[in-house]
């Protein structure tokens, strides 16, 4: 057994995600997945369960025989696939003595600093009392806008929400899979992204793409993460046991507070800022301010406390952050310092990014 299998048997908090996939290849899925939860929690582990299957399910019980386009139909669908989806685990859980609770949630909740916490409170209320809570996104009112996009994304932000230190994101594979088919036992995200692209698999809703970028948005959290069969009815006390199933992304050194990690995960960037080379140099350190002097232009349209993103000028990534300008106040000061900067804005100290609201790209 490897260092890093053993170091998951000290899991405490654990979210699991199952897809709609898994759900649909198994009509006794639900069960199984409540069986396996049940063997985590008599070892004093809290488990909280991300959940797709509302919507296929709504598809058929309003007699869709395909996935609608229309959002309202999707939204529909979702409403009427939610409490089915949740009287079969209220049911699967009840048999063996477990209370399972629904939250239902949005970006826009998670995005927004009081309504996160109010879901951080409810959740830690909820395990504090034994339940399990059962997560999904809330499909009847998304709309595109406010989607986190899938719920392998939901997952990874669940994960800094409630301190969890394993995530487990379950397919219908038996794990990463290298271009011959076999499964990979422990890589990084990083690494795993160039062998799936040469494999072919492409990004999209729920596809390993997404499950990769979950991983690594996981693990800068500090939790590590098991990618693996939906299939194996024990897969779960399996790796909490060390064994080799599925494939292992080890937690890092160094994980990212939840606030920076809110900054780069969560939040959306509303426009973007380029650096001369200078600022990336300085950005890069992660120790500095940006400052209007180190901003060669701005790109999109935002206000101060949006998130943007700082890329350099050939339009890489650098960094994200919080600006305190708005997108034409940063225009005005761009590449000015001293009393040109005084004269164009009235002060000579501006900050756009702040060091404590900057996140650096990995």
């Amino acid at each position: 057994m490897s260092k890093e299998r053993a170091a998951l048997a000290r899991a405490k908090r654990v979210v699991v995600k199952i897809g709609s996939r898994s759900l649909a290849a198994d009509g006794d899925a639900p069960r199984a997945l409540a069986e396996d939860i049940a063997r985590l929690r008599s070892s004093d582990r809290a488990v909280l369960l991300v959940s797709s299957g509302a919507i296929a399910i709504g598809m058929k019980r309003l007699g869709y025989r395909t996935r609608p386009r229309e959002m309202a139909k999707l939204q529909a669908a979702a409403a009427a696939g939610q409490s089915v989806l949740m009287r079969r685990y209220d049911e699967a859980f009840g048999e063996l003595g477990l209370t399972v609770a629904q939250v239902l949630l949005t970006h826009a909740d998670l995005a927004d600093r009081e309504r996160l916490n109010n879901a951080r409170e409810a959740l830690a209320a909820l395990l504090e009392a034994g339940a399990i809570p059962i997560i999904n996104e809330n499909d009847t009112v998304a709309t595109d806008e406010i989607r986190f996009g899938d719920n392998d994304q939901l997952a990874s932000m669940v994960v800094p929400l409630v301190s969890a230190d394993l995530l487990v994101l379950l397919t219908d594979v038996d794990g990463v899979l290298d271009p011959r088919g076999r499964r990979i036992s422990t890589m990084t995200a990083e690494s795993a992204i160039g062998r799936v692209a040469a494999s072919g698999d492409k990004v999209g809703s729920g596809g390993m793409s997404s499950k990769l970028d979950a991983a690594e948005k996981a693990r800068r959290s500090g939790a590590a993460v098991v990618i693996a069969s939906a299939k194996n009815t024990s897969v779960l006390s399996e790796i909490v046991h060390g064994k080799d199933v599925g494939t292992l992304f080890p937690c890092i050194g160094e994980p990212l507070r939840a606030r920076k990690h809110w900054i780069a995960y969560t939040l959306r960037p509303r426009g973007a800022l380029i650096l001369d080379p200078g600022a990336v140099r300085a950005v890069a350190g992660g120790k500095s301010s940006l400052l209007p002097v180190g901003v060669l232009g701005v790109r999109g349209d935002f206000r101060a406390g949006d998130a943007v993103r700082l890329v350099d000028a050939q339009g890489a990534e650098v960094g994200r952050g919080l600006t305190r300008l708005a997108s034409a106040e940063v225009a005005r000061a761009a590449g000015l310092k001293g009393r040109d900067l005084e004269l164009a804005s009235g002060t000579g100290d501006l900050v756009v990014v702040h060091k404590d609201d900057l996140v650096v790209a990995p």
